[in-house]
């Protein structure tokens, strides 16, 4: 092989990453490579630890958002990697979007999202590899959207028997909604454990009826915790 000659990353081999516990970023969205990553402390949201305040569940009930389920994949993706005040450029350079957008097409990545009057304002996009769902970005233009999004998440990957939801790193935003750190060696041996589970995939069109009571459950939950 030429010395010279770039190595590129295939989806195979980001699934096959993801199983060893390791996940890909670039330095910058004009970045030509990726790095691997695969920390000390990973970011976890426990599925029966997702906090849903009142507020959050209100308008949940109230229907804000339409909200969907693979309906505009790529989309959400461009709109996690546009730049904001906090965060003026991305992780997310040509290779995630070529290589993200290719699990996609493999059912292996999904995206949610929030939309208001017919303009995409919230939602996020991961990772589905059997029991274990790895979020990747999320993002929000309304108050609530991407809250909305990770919700109406929770309740889809608890209602297929999901046992893992892996948020990378966490942040004061993530931690506020029930994330939580865990060591590098725990989560690995939850992954495995996770990796396990071989009939679950990833209920991305739950009746309303199950939706609705799995949503109420997670909020019902959340308020025995907080009490």
């Amino acid at each position: 092989m030429d010395r010279n000659q770039k190595y590129v990353i295939t989806a195979e081999t980001l699934l096959r990453a993801y199983a060893a516990g390791v996940f890909p970023m670039a330095e910058t969205r004009e970045s030509k490579d990726l790095f691997w990553v695969d920390p000390e402390e990973r970011g976890i949201f426990p599925l029966g630890g997702l906090k849903i305040s009142r507020s959050l569940y209100k308008t949940i009930r109230q229907k804000k958002f339409d909200v969907t389920v693979d309906h505009d994949f790529n989309a959400v993706m461009e709109k996690c990697a546009e730049s904001t005040e906090d965060r003026p450029d991305t992780w997310m350079n040509e290779d995630v979007f070529r290589l993200y957008n290719e699990l996609f097409e493999m059912g292996c990545a999904h995206s949610v999202e929030c939309w208001q009057e017919g303009e995409l304002v919230g939602g996020l996009y991961g990772v589905s590899l059997g029991g274990a769902f790895f979020g990747e970005s999320m993002f929000s233009r309304r108050s609530n959207a991407s809250k909305v999004a990770l919700a109406h998440l929770a309740a889809r990957l608890r209602l297929s028997g999901f046992l893992l939801l892996d948020t990378q790193f966490i942040t004061d935003h993530l931690a506020s909604l029930g994330a939580i750190e865990i060591p590098r060696r725990t989560y690995h041996l939850m992954l495995d454990e996770a990796l396990q589970v071989l009939n679950v995939s990833f209920y991305s069109d739950p009746t309303e009826e199950e939706l609705s009571s799995e949503l109420e459950s997670m909020f019902l939950q959340s308020r025995t915790q907080t009490s």
